[in-house]
């Protein structure tokens, strides 16, 4: 046995043990009582309060090691941590202890003629794997969301935040300890070598029910490619906003503004502006001053640039480009309909949003996008389920099959048919 093969056993026997444990987990999972899983939920949240100062510890060595390493700071901003933001996934472990538990919830329910009763209920998916970069929080959200509906998880952090999910992860395992659940329900992966990765899309198809892979283009196009079970997702967030010929000027500079630069390295960011040709002289200017201003690079067609010189002349790929960084692609369409079209042509089925007090256009908007979330009057950047009243969120799907949009506890859920009969036979 070679070197190669012997790293490869060892790797497949390490995930198939974890694979193992986590179908176990799961069958105790699918019963444990919503008591039991809060229980769980605020014993992690404590835990990651009063652990804080170890996981920011933690933190600072991933910081470290991702800087020599020259990381790219979008992927920088997604890995630090600080007491705020360990404080956040704290409470939103809480908020999602205050969610309705979906498991067991009758969707829908009738009577046959013959008497029986069909009733539709919320289940459990069983194993999930989650497959990540960058971002530590994913680990808390993950595990806590995954939790709530019942469902046993195994989490594959990057490499670049290995100490800050370890540490978060022991948080987690507390709380299953304190409620008395397997710890099994919530697993990491112990190892960075990237043949777990290739394991988990290939070779746990008897363990894993759906994989959910958070990161860049690259790790989700492998996960999308490679996947042997199903996979909730999205490849790219190309967000746009439409500033329309009856927006407010003030509220379009200062949506548009928010939408790309609140934060640049997430997948709700806006990459292009939209503005109706009808409103060039009154809107076009002031949007693009107002991002200018702020330090953002502007790439825009020709009447962008003669609104404002600085402006640098945009190429086809920048309608295609998921920037993650302070770059913006601003283009001049023919109205509510030619947004729509742009849309359909360069976007992801992410997130797109329309600046407009006209409900005529409004609502032609909203309807003729095909992106998971469409907002009016109001950023990209809340493409996010906390902000959903999820609680947290494991990602945004642009699937148009069982989940799209943000994926919460209630996504995480498939259903079953019960029916309750009388004896009744079938004849014939």
């Amino acid at each position: 046995m070679n070197a190669v093969t012997a790293v490869s056993a060892e790797i497949s026997t390490l995930m198939d043990s974890l694979g193992r444990a986590a179908v176990a987990a799961a069958q105790v999972l699918a019963q444990a009582s919503t008591a039991t899983k809060n229980t769980a939920l605020q014993g992690a949240a404590t835990a990651l309060r009063n652990q804080s100062p170890a996981i920011l510890a933690a933190n600072k060595i991933d910081m470290q090691q991702a800087t020599e390493r020259g990381v790219a700071s979008s992927l920088l901003d997604r890995l630090k941590l600080d007491a705020g933001r360990v404080a956040a996934m704290a409470r939103g472990v809480e908020e999602i202890i205050a969610l309705e538990d979906p498991v067991g919830t009758v969707i829908a329910q009738w009577t046959r003629p013959n008497g029986m009763l069909i009733q539709r209920v919320r289940v459990p998916l069983g194993v999930i794997g989650i497959i990540y970069e960058s971002r530590p929080n994913v680990t808390a959200d993950a595990g806590a969301l995954c939790l709530k509906s019942g469902n046993a998880v195994i989490l594959r952090g990057g490499s670049e935040s290995v100490h800050s999910s370890r540490a978060i992860h022991a948080c987690l395992v507390a709380g299953l300890q304190a409620a008395g659940l397997p710890e099994a329900a919530i697993q990491l992966v112990p190892t960075t070598d990237r043949a777990a990765v290739g394991q988990m899309l290939g070779g746990m198809k008897d363990y894993i029910d759906v994989i959910v892979p958070r990161g860049g283009k690259s790790l989700v196009a492998r996960v999308q490619e490679e996947a042997r079970v199903p996979v909730i997702g999205h490849l790219e967030g190309n967000c746009h906003v439409y500033v329309d010929r009856d927006a407010n000027v003030v509220m379009a500079c200062d949506i548009v503004r928010n939408a790309k630069l609140r934060r640049t390295g997430i997948c709700g960011a806006a990459e292009t502006v939209l503005i109706d040709r009808a409103a060039v002289a009154t809107h076009l200017a002031p949007v693009l001053k107002t991002l200018l201003d702020a330090g953002c690079e502007v790439r825009g067609d020709e009447d962008a640039r003669q609104a404002d010189a600085r402006v640098v002349r945009a190429t086809e790929e920048d309608w295609y480009t998921e920037y993650l960084d302070t770059i913006i692609a601003a283009r001049v369409v023919d109205g509510v309909e030619g947004a729509i079209a742009h849309i359909g042509k360069y976007g992801s089925a992410h997130t797109e949003a329309i600046v407009t007090e006209n409900p005529v256009a409004a609502e032609r908007f909203l309807s003729g996008v095909d992106s998971a979330i469409v907002l009016l009057n109001a950023s990209t950047q809340f493409a996010d389920g906390g902000e959903f009243g999820m609680g947290a969120e494991i990602g945004i799907s642009t699937d148009k099959f069982h989940a799209r949009g943000p994926v919460g506890v209630e996504q995480l859920t498939s259903y079953k048919y019960v029916v309750r009969g009388a004896g009744q036979v079938r004849s014939g």
